[in-house]
């Protein structure tokens, strides 16, 4: 008989180029890690990645060695750093674990410092309605908002967000199509105006009614996000490690 070909596996390279297109977010530190499901009273191995102040789970076929899961405290010392800004003083953390630690928490650091100057220049036009700050407004990264949108399709589709010059703003929104599609537009300001860069720019008096213009123009099928439990720095997942 025919001897059966083996399928092949994705190279090790290529999985982390696709995970790394999911986020913009910095990978700080990445290995197994015991997660608690509370529905079903157990504990699943996940391959797990940090990034920023979020960690991203993945279901991988591939089964954890005894040495895989044997990181519960590196796990901890990780996430309290990020989270807390600090490095816990545990003496069972290895030096090398400790150091490795105080470099992340140094980029942490820098990260925010950018995060905040960069959220420091958008000062809302007070002169409309500040309903809008509140629901759809956040100082994000379009991957960010990206994000946002994917993991809260419940909370709105439509968020307002400075865009990548410093300068203006931008108007990112998912819908569904034949599949969920995501689009950025460029939302210019002039000072006493702002100007939506469509493929016929379109010129209105203030935000509010740039986020009502979208509203209006798909019949109600774009919707404001305002979701309380997103900011820019999401805490990373509560977990429980064995």
């Amino acid at each position: 008989t025919e001897a059966k070909k083996e399928i092949p596996q994705p190279a090790p390279r290529r999985i982390f180029q696709v995970r790394q297109s999911i986020t913009g977010l910095p990978l700080y530190f990445q290995g197994y890690l015991s997660v608690w499901h509370s529905k079903c009273q157990e504990f699943r191995v996940y391959w797990t990645e940090l990034r920023g102040t979020m960690l991203f789970l993945y279901d991988d076929k591939k089964a954890p060695t005894a040495n895989d899961c044997e990181c519960g405290k590196e796990w901890k010392g990780f996430i309290l750093t990020v989270t807390k800004l600090s490095v816990p003083p545990d003496e069972s953390l290895l030096p090398g674990q400790l150091t490795r630690m105080h470099e992340v928490l140094e980029k942490e650091k820098k990260r925010r410092i950018m995060l905040n100057n960069h959220s420091s220049k958008f000062k809302i036009n007070p002169g409309y309605s500040s309903d809008i700050l509140s629901k759809c407004f956040y100082a994000v990264s379009w991957q960010e908002a990206k994000e946002m949108l994917e993991k809260n399709p419940s909370c709105g589709n439509l968020i307002l967000r400075p865009s990548s010059d410093s300068k203006n703003y931008a108007i990112t929104i998912r819908h569904e199509l034949d599949a969920p599609h995501l689009k950025h537009y460029k939302v210019m300001s002039t000072g006493t105006s702002y100007i939506v860069q469509l493929e016929r720019p379109v010129t209105l008096p203030s935000l509010q009614d740039v986020i009502d213009y979208f509203v209006t123009q798909t019949r109600g099928k774009l919707k404001p996000f305002h979701c309380q439990r997103c900011n820019t720095d999401q805490k990373a997942e509560k977990y429980k490690s064995e």
